[in-house]
């Protein structure tokens, strides 16, 4: 392709700290060499480089361009900075406790988990904040009703720090929000992991009792990566009752349990535990086998923390936007409940 053409391409990368300007329009892009293009950032580190770097590599694979580079330069050294980024965890020091919500597969309603844990906590009086550390499917502007919005950029002590979004009384932050709606993250494994840093250590947190971290499915590089250079604190680990599901979740654990790791798992959540229609609300069927999570919490010597019902109206606020959490129904009171057990768990 053409310079031309490339830079065609990457009008379609947009900063969504600049008033949504592109790339070309900011004058971001220092140079075009092929398949190779050198984004300028300021010496003062941008807080949305990540994902930038990140979206203008998608925007040449979707153009066509095979196996395209992405590389940095500074603008008032005009030299190439150093590979990855560095961060630091100032922005978490008046964070109490740092919590993992994981799984170790996709599907159980972790997301669903975290977001009404959240929104419970916070109706329980706790000040709390949300990272969604699904970098490839963040799914968590949606089952806020925060799609759309975009948090601004705010320097302090000279540093800028991206301002979490907030609603329900939670602080919010997620990949999602600097992403068009169906646009594809392709990502290495590594701008991953950096642009998922740049989602919890680059954030105005200010002071909260509890950040909980949305963790991706599976036990990868980007689990490993959080877990080593983010202060997370332990794990809560969420499952359903199949014994599919159990059988990753132990592997899931067992991460967190493996020496070079070695964090604590503070219990486990059965979602999905049974399944009650709205006209019955006293009945219940165990259509995922019945008890498999306290089963699971026995052999792995872990609490059971909480089990939540499968009811429509859970799905139906998280397509909405509304986490059954803020409700009075009886999915909300099983929120409630698991919020009030993982606090005092947590002391």
């Amino acid at each position: 392709m053409t310079e031309k053409e490339i830079l065609e391409l990457l009008r379609n990368v947009r900063h969504p700290g600049k008033g949504d300007k592109d790339i070309v329009e900011l004058g971001m892009v220092h140079s075009v060499d092929g398949s190779k293009v050198v984004l300028a950032f300021p010496k003062r580190r941008d807080p949305l480089a990540e994902y930038l770097i990140g979206a203008t590599r998608a925007a040449l694979i979707r153009g066509g361009v095979k196996d395209p580079k992405v590389e940095t330069v500074v603008l008032e050294e005009a030299a190439p900075k150093k590979k990855g980024m560095e961060f630091d965890t100032e922005c978490l020091r008046n964070v109490r406790h740092i919590v993992g919500v994981a799984s170790g597969k996709g599907g159980v309603g972790k997301s669903t988990v975290a977001v009404n844990l959240a929104c419970a906590l916070a109706r329980l009086g706790y000040r709390v904040g949300l990272a969604d550390a699904d970098v490839y499917g963040p799914s968590v502007p949606l089952m806020t009703g925060t799609e759309g919005m975009q948090p601004m950029a705010e320097e302090i002590d000279g540093r800028e720090l991206i301002v979490p979004l907030e609603k329900y009384g939670v602080k919010w932050m997620s990949i999602g929000y600097f992403a068009e709606r169906g646009q594809a993250l392709i990502w290495r494994g590594p701008m991953a992991t950096n642009a998922l840093k740049q989602m919890i250590l680059q954030v105005k947190w200010g002071t909260l009792d509890f950040l909980l971290v949305d963790m991706p499915p599976g036990t990868g590089d980007i689990h490993i990566s959080l877990l080593q250079e983010v202060p997370v604190e332990g794990a809560l680990i969420v499952t359903t009752p199949q014994e599919v599901a159990l059988a990753d979740v132990e592997k899931g654990a067992a991460m967190f349990r493996n020496p070079g790791i070695n964090r604590p798992i503070f219990g486990l959540v059965e979602n999905m535990a049974w399944f009650t229609p709205a006209e019955h609300p006293d009945e219940k069927y165990y259509i995922f086998g019945r008890d498999g999570g306290a089963r699971m919490a026995e052999d792995l010597g872990i609490e059971l923390l909480g089990r939540i019902p499968l009811v429509q109206s859970i799905r139906e606020s998280g397509d909405a936007g509304e986490p059954a959490a803020l409700g009075t129904r009886p999915d909300a009171a099983a929120f409630l409940d698991l919020a009030a057990r993982f606090a005092e768990k947590l002391g």
